[in-house]
């Protein structure tokens, strides 16, 4: 109600009814009441005399329009209580009469993201104001004025040295309290000139940074030139009001040109309902306590990953950062970790050093992951070059999960050793290159993960690369990519079998059919005869993850009898073109090549306006029954029918499923009677289960059998048939004579050091404290075996209580027959041996 807010002062000067040069009209003193120039209401609060004012304006016929809105409107963010507007006088930067220049310059600038300059940043300019540079405050940088009384002498003092000679007084510290005391005599006469008392709005400050950093001009001159405007500069998108204002406006009247060449301006990071962050109100959680619970570089790569990276707002929510953690960064270790242990097995197996040599493997799957990671270097260095970050991260984050559910996971048995020494050094060669790659490309991503990888992976260096193994990651720059690794025809009949993949998973989803149990066929339906040749070229490998015995491509949809059905998205469309919307095959065909079409005078869009289905009109001659999925003109279909020999085989899957998560479960590396059938079913498939798990399978594991010691075991439901399995051990007890107790497992779940036999024996025959020696050919009979301490012996010893586990690798002659080749003691704590790998039995009983 009073001529004190910019919007006052704008509609005032805009009528004519006060001018620049008048003194500002401020009727409002230092408490917030009305001073004398409002006579009605002197002495009342502004804001208590609001409803007054309008019932005085009524009275008057001057109120034009009385109404209630909301609005946002400033609060002291100490007592947070409602700010009034006073006019005070303040000192003004000119901005209106350089606006030209300043969008002159924003357009020499490179954005990203660009809608930021070309929108946000580029309206600002267009409507900007003078800028009030002054603050009557206490602590700040001092406005170096010294001024008349009558205010027509202004003195700007630009120096140390300068205000030395013309106050004759020494000073090195510009604070108020050491300059506001100093005069400088008037040069016209008017006495003496003191300063004036406001100090710099600490915008003015920051948009002074590039020359104050430099203590420009006085010094580092030349450095200055040299590196001025800057390359780049980063700031949030609120600083287009702030520092990237302020260094324009006053690079622009100093020197006449841009601060800055290139500018990236993320967006704001927001509690989860939306609101500003707040300490007070303590809307967000703790960040330590989500770094100690995450990690940091989760916490970075979340944060990198969200539309911050687009000038937009991001809604923290701690499970963003869970899901990077369980989605990305678990992923990728564990594909660092697979590779780790299978150099230890293939150095400890091949007798031989392990170094990645850049080989050019000659499988398929190989030149593949090569191709795509180098075009993944190139994508990367293009979009980095251009500061296109919110380009990258996502690319990086679908690589990894292209390396580790596609790669890995479907080279794992080469990666093993299951198809020959060769084939095992080239997969473990291309793996090591490749994740070196990425740990490169991720180091500014994720530092902290990306260097504990490097610490390892470098060791794995061939002394030939070009790739030295500096001590960090981060002292390397990001990889060149190897244009002649690069092979697109390859990309892209694998991408065209993903593709097929996943859509065979989607119909198995569809239908509840997990992929462990076989179908019979898969049919692959396209127009293009290079996708369909790309399926039959990788049939193999389709077969295998679809998990189907045969594979058929064609070109023609009417003989699997799927129709195309398109529907018009009637919340864009409206029901108004339903009519319209028929068309043939051969028009839909064409609809579906351009995505576009044009009915009644509309464009349609194929991906925006209409829904596409696939449908499939009935059955082929054969009688079978298929499942369509289809996506962007590529049309699969399954064979769902079965027969008596895929169903035994899902299951003999099924049990080895089982079993795997039982070794999860039971934190070791690791087993399931049925009737009549499932035992047939089970036996005939004993040979593929072993296979699958590396370790013995047995049907049946009597309970009275002291011979073993069950480690953990789970009743399951398979396709109705409850099963009861677990991961057992042989075993040997020993017991002393007042009937304490403890167990030798004669196979052991964890570990990776061999212990040779004559060890063993001196382990058993000291540590047990048998009264028996253990002797070479007596291996065979501690097998069930019942091993009694000594009284005497056990007195000196300690506690059996006071025994820990102690792993030992046994490796058992050959002339010694004996089922297990791992031993598992206790031993005395404080003494120690490093874990080692084994294998465990299995068993299978009928509940």
């Amino acid at each position: 109600m009073y001529d004190c807010t910019e919007d006052d002062n704008r509609v005032c000067l805009a009528n004519g009814i006060i001018t620049k040069e008048m003194d500002p009209i401020c009727p409002v003193d230092e408490t917030g009441k009305f001073t004398s120039e409002v006579s009605d209401f002197q002495g009342m609060y502004v804001k208590d005399a609001d409803k007054q004012i309008m019932k005085h304006l009524k009275a008057a016929g001057r109120l034009v329009h009385q109404s209630t809105i909301t609005h946002s409107y400033p609060f002291c963010w100490r007592s947070d209580t409602p700010l009034i507007y006073k006019a005070v006088n303040s000192w003004f930067v000119r901005v209106e009469m350089m606006v030209e220049k300043l969008l002159e310059y924003n357009s020499k600038t490179y954005w990203v993201p660009d809608f930021v300059k070309e929108k946000r940043f580029a309206n600002w300019l267009r409507d900007a104001r003078d800028w009030a540079i002054s603050r009557n405050r206490f602590w700040g940088t001092p406005i170096p004025l010294w001024i008349s009384d009558d205010g027509d002498e202004v003195v700007c003092v630009g120096s140390l040295e300068e205000l030395q000679e013309l106050t004759g007084v020494a000073v090195n510290d510009l604070h108020r309290e050491n300059v506001d005391s100093l005069t400088i005599p008037s040069a016209c006469g008017k006495g003496v000139l003191h300063r004036t008392p406001e100090v710099f709005d600490c915008w003015f400050e920051s948009g002074s940074m590039p020359y104050a950093e430099q203590h420009y001009p006085f010094e580092h001159m030349r450095e200055f030139e040299i590196n001025f405007p800057a390359d780049f500069i980063a700031e949030g998108i609120d600083q287009t009001r702030g520092w990237f204002y302020t260094l324009l406006v006053l690079s622009t009247a100093l020197f006449g040109k841009p601060p800055f060449k290139n500018v990236i301006v993320s967006g704001l990071v927001l509690a989860a309902d939306g609101s500003k962050m707040s300490k007070r109100k303590k809307n967000y959680p703790d960040p330590v306590e989500v770094v100690n619970r995450f990690g940091a570089d989760a916490v970075r790569l979340y944060l990198i990953n969200s539309p911050v990276v687009r000038g937009e707002f991001l809604r923290f929510r701690e499970e963003g950062v869970r899901d990077i953690l369980k989605d990305v960064l678990i992923p990728w270790f564990n594909a660092y970790r697979f590779l780790v242990q299978n150099v230890q097995m293939y150095e400890k197996e091949e007798h031989t050093k392990f170094t990645a040599k850049l080989v050019i493997s000659d499988n398929l799957m190989d030149r593949w992951i090569m191709s795509f990671t180098h075009s993944l270097v190139a994508f990367v260095r293009q979009e980095m070059e251009a500061y296109r970050l919110y380009t990258v991260v996502p690319r990086l984050l679908r690589y990894v999960d292209i390396l580790t559910n596609w790669y890995v996971r479907m080279n794992r048995k080469r990666l093993k050793g299951d198809t020959g020494p060769n084939d095992r050094l080239e997969s473990l060669e291309t793996l090591t290159h490749v994740l070196i790659i990425l740990v490169r490309l991720m180091a500014p991503l994720t530092p902290f993960l990306a260097e504990t990888m490097w610490q390892n992976l470098k060791f794995l260096l061939d002394e030939n690369t070009d790739l030295s193994p500096e001590e960090s990651v981060h002292y390397l720059m990001l990889p060149l990519s190897n244009a002649e690794l690069i092979d697109p025809p390859c990309e892209r009949r694998v991408s065209n079998m993903q593709k097929i993949i996943e859509l065979a998973r989607v119909i198995r989803d569809r239908k509840a059919i997990p992929v462990k149990y076989p179908l019979k066929e898969i049919v692959v339906v396209h127009s293009d005869a290079e996708v369909l040749a790309d399926a039959e070229y990788l049939k193999n490998y389709i077969l295998e993850e679809v998990n189907v015995h045969s594979l058929t491509t064609s070109n023609d949809l009417n003989k699997w009898g799927v129709r195309v059905v398109v529907e018009p998205n009637y919340a864009i469309l409206g029901k108004r073109l339903k009519k319209d919307m028929n068309m043939s095959a051969e028009e839909l065909a064409v609809f579906e090549e351009s995505k576009v079409m044009n009915v009644c005078g509309y464009e349609i869009s194929y991906d925006e306006d209409v829904k596409v289905r696939y449908v499939l009109s009935g059955n082929d001659n054969s009688g079978s029954t298929y499942e369509p999925g289809c996506n962007s003109g590529l049309t699969v279909l399954l064979n769902m029918s079965t027969d008596k020999d895929m169903q035994d085989e899902g299951f003999a899957r099924e049990i080895v499923s089982r079993i795997q998560k039982l070794r999860k479960k039971a934190s070791v590396a690791a087993p399931f009677e049925n009737d009549q059938n499932v035992l047939k079913i089970l036996n005939g498939w004993s040979s593929f289960i072993e296979q699958n798990l590396k370790q013995p399978f047995v049907l049946k594991l009597p309970q009275s059998d002291n011979r073993n010691v069950i480690i953990i075991q789970e009743d399951v439901d398979i396709k109705g048939v409850k099963l009861s399995g677990g991961l057992f051990c042989p075993s040997v007890r020993v017991r002393s004579q007042d009937g304490k107790e403890l167990i030798v497992l004669l196979e052991n779940p964890v570990g990776s050091r061999l212990l040779r036999f004559d060890q063993l024996v001196s382990e058993v025959n000291r540590d047990s404290s048998c009264t028996q020696p253990v002797k070479k050919d007596d291996v065979k009979s501690l097998s069930g075996a019942t091993i009694y301490i000594d009284a005497e012996v056990s007195q000196k010893a300690p506690a059996l209580e006071q025994f820990d586990w102690l792993n030992v690798v046994v490796e058992y002659p050959d002339s010694v027959s004996v089922h297990a080749n791992v031993v598992l003691l206790q031993k005395r704590v404080g003494s120690w041996l490093e874990d080692i790998i084994f294998q465990v039995g299995m068993f299978c009983k009928i509940i």
